[in-house]
């Protein structure tokens, strides 16, 4: 009977200590977010703005991979349409053309031994799904602006933050505005098929050229309002780095024959090998870990929570297996935490009453930074079986996860003293970016490369991004400008008497 009061009490007590341990854990988690002055906004003539990236939206900027002349007319007049909208940044910034149709600007600073640094954006846009168009509010290509928002291809994905960066140097320049390091603005004409022909170009004769960056800021992750659960402020979620791609390429092959008489035992047959391999690929997924920047994310957003997810999160050394399990659930969360895999393609057979010689499907994965392409194809492999009947070869261009920029660094720090200064309640947290940007193109000529765009994004917004009703409100364009305008204040200057 001791014995068992003894056990007991050693349990309360542990209990107690756990329990002590998370309080004090969770009260004593500091804030990460900085503290800077409000920043009084410049003034946005909005209704003029939007009008000029309508306009911009109207031209049907479709990149093709296969033709690099494709819709060249569309470049052109975009081309001319910032000419004639910003006469300052045309009077004042260098302009070149990179790779056909891609655009650099040159605004020269007045210390010429500190680094430059790069703001991206891009002038071409996916197509509309053939079908869908009569599923839009407003034409996709109308730029029209309607109930409060810029509504069409392009408006959010990215010639919103294209048009508000001229806007915002078009400002600054007004006011008479000279940064003191060199600001380099690119706008790709090819990112949405991977940058090959402009940001990979420029890349590559920086590289020549032997020019250095302080940091690159392009577009990414977003200022999501009402996503995270337990966080009732928006948080601006900057993107440190961005996901590897790679296909992976499988082949099953078999001895084709007559229907009539298929393979006596079961999986002989090239489409049952290549299903039974699939089937194993899809029920071994990468495991959901928080690691790396999910990590940093949560430990910068936990603080900020309601005080049930701030348990959570704060005292992830002991939560952290039902956190993994529970973020699994939700497709989003889980691209986060893990390299994804996705059966995209799968082809066989040429009639129906031939058995073929080979079965042929694709897989894409989205490789989570801390893995490589490498390992991707060993764990496809190892999904099969040893001795199993289909090959693996990666489809040429993958490219691995880039670099993770760091937080203390200027690019970091200008990002998050512009926004909290702009925003005093808004959350800043480093975050991944899921999808793929120019700017992996710039790993090696960057210190650092921060992926963000200033657009707020709710529940309902997210599927708007390459898909139907794309559009931009009217409010977040004109605080998009007023980002972009302290942003190169913050990071660039100032070194001008007089503000706008």
């Amino acid at each position: 009977m001791k014995m068992v009061k003894k056990i007991l009490l050693a349990l309360i007590a542990l209990l107690l200590a756990v329990v002590i341990a998370v309080v004090a854990k969770t009260l004593l988690t500091p804030s990460k977010q900085i503290s800077v002055p409000k920043i009084t906004p410049i003034a946005v003539d909005t209704n003029a703005a939007a009008s000029r990236l309508g306009a911009a939206v109207r031209l049907q900027t479709i990149s093709s991979s296969s033709d690099p002349e494709a819709n060249a007319d569309a470049f052109k007049a975009l081309h001319a349409h910032l000419q004639a909208s910003f006469p300052k940044v045309h009077a004042t910034l260098k302009r070149e053309a990179i790779g056909n149709y891609g655009l650099l600007y040159t605004w020269q600073g007045t210390d010429k031994t500190a680094k430059p640094i790069a703001i991206f954006a891009h002038q071409d846009v996916v197509p509309i799904a053939p079908g869908t168009e009569k599923d839009w509010a407003q034409p996709p290509f109308s730029g029209a602006i309607a109930d409060g928002f810029v509504w069409g291809r392009g408006a959010w994905d990215n010639k919103g933050n294209l048009m508000s960066q001229m806007e915002a140097i078009e400002t600054l320049l007004a006011s008479g505005f000279t940064p003191r390091q060199t600001v380099y603005v690119f706008f790709g004409h090819d990112e949405e098929i991977g940058g090959l022909r402009g940001a990979k170009t420029l890349a590559e004769r920086w590289k020549k050229e032997s020019v250095k960056l302080d940091f690159v800021l392009d577009e990414g992750t977003l200022i999501v309002e009402g996503i995270l659960k337990g966080l009732e402020t928006p948080a601006a979620l900057v993107g440190m780095a961005e996901k590897g791609y790679v296909t992976v390429l499988l082949t099953a092959s078999a001895t084709p024959g007559h229907s009539s008489m298929p393979p006596p035992s079961p999986r002989q047959s090239a489409i049952a090998m290549m299903s039974a391999a699939l089937s194993r690929l899809d029920d071994q997924q990468f495991p959901v870990q928080i690691r790396g920047l999910a990590r940093d994310m949560f430990d910068t957003l936990a603080p900020e929570m309601t005080l049930v997810n701030r348990v959570v999160l704060s005292n992830l050394w002991l939560t952290k297996p039902i956190v993994e399990s529970q973020l699994a659930k939700s497709a989003s969360t889980a691209a986060m935490l893990r390299t994804t895999t996705a059966l995209t393609q799968l082809n066989a057979g040429v009639r129906d009453n031939v058995l073929p010689g080979k079965a042929e499907a694709s897989v894409n994965y989205r490789v989570l930074p801390g893995d490589t392409t490498e390992q991707v194809v060993k764990h496809t492999l190892a999904a099969f079986g040893e001795g199993a009947p289909v090959s693996a070869t990666k489809k040429e261009g993958y490219s691995e996860p880039s670099k993770i920029s760091r937080m203390d660094a200027p690019g970091y720090h200008a990002i998050a003293k512009t926004i909290r200064g702009l925003h005093p309640t808004m959350v800043v947290a480093p975050s991944l970016m899921l999808g793929g940007t120019d700017a992996r193109h710039f790993d090696d000529v960057a210190d650092n490369v921060y992926r963000f765009s200033p657009v707020r994004a709710g529940p309902d917004d997210l599927s708007r991004f390459h898909g139907t009703n794309e559009r931009i409100s009217l409010s977040n364009y004109s605080e998009m400008i007023q980002f972009y305008a302290e942003f190169l204040r913050a990071a660039a200057g100032p070194s001008s008497t007089k503000s706008p």
